[in-house]
């Protein structure tokens, strides 16, 4: 089932392009500035893709002088790195080469393929954000596009998101 709808996902995202993805991703960091901007510390992945774009939001973060952490894959996890120098590294995403990171983190904003009503998402299936929002605090903030939302049974070992960040809004969960 997951399967499934990761391909239909993958495809409706792929479709969603041109002047309304960008109008879109604009929408998105408005938003984002919006809910989260007074924080201090932020997790981002680095969008690669056909995912919601993040390279706006992490501008705009650093411009303001905010603590940046993009994740990097070591073995079965995901750790946070200072923003800085990046490589190409697992699955051909560009990840930071600096120390990890292991302090608290105020915003972590994860990717998704789909998300539901009750604040699941479905990933890539390799598990890395479950594993790294277990037992931790931090604001849990999907982030992807309206579109994306799908109704699916979550499995026992998926971690919710408190919210899910769009380009028409913020749906809470809590």
């Amino acid at each position: 089932m997951k399967d499934e709808i990761r391909y239909k996902l993958k495809v409706k995202r792929k479709y969603f392009q041109g002047v309304r993805r960008e109008v879109a991703d604009k929408n998105i960091l408005y938003n984002f500035i919006a809910g989260y901007g007074a924080f201090q510390s932020y997790f981002v992945y680095n969008s690669f893709g056909s995912e919601a774009s993040t390279a706006l939001i992490i501008n705009y973060l650093l411009a303001t002088g905010k603590a940046v952490y993009l994740p990097r894959v070591e073995g079965e996890n995901i750790v946070p790195v200072p923003y800085g120098e990046t490589k190409k590294g697992t699955f051909g995403v560009f990840e930071p080469v600096g120390r990890a990171y292991s302090g608290d983190i105020d915003v972590t904003v994860v990717p998704l393929l789909a998300v539901n009503e009750r604040g699941f998402r479905i990933g890539y299936g390799k598990g890395y954000y479950d594993g790294f929002l277990k037992n931790r605090k931090t604001l849990r903030v999907g982030l992807g596009y309206s579109l994306q939302i799908e109704e699916f049974q979550e499995d026992i070992w998926d971690e919710p998101l408190d919210e899910f960040l769009t380009e028409k809004g913020i749906y809470d969960f809590g």
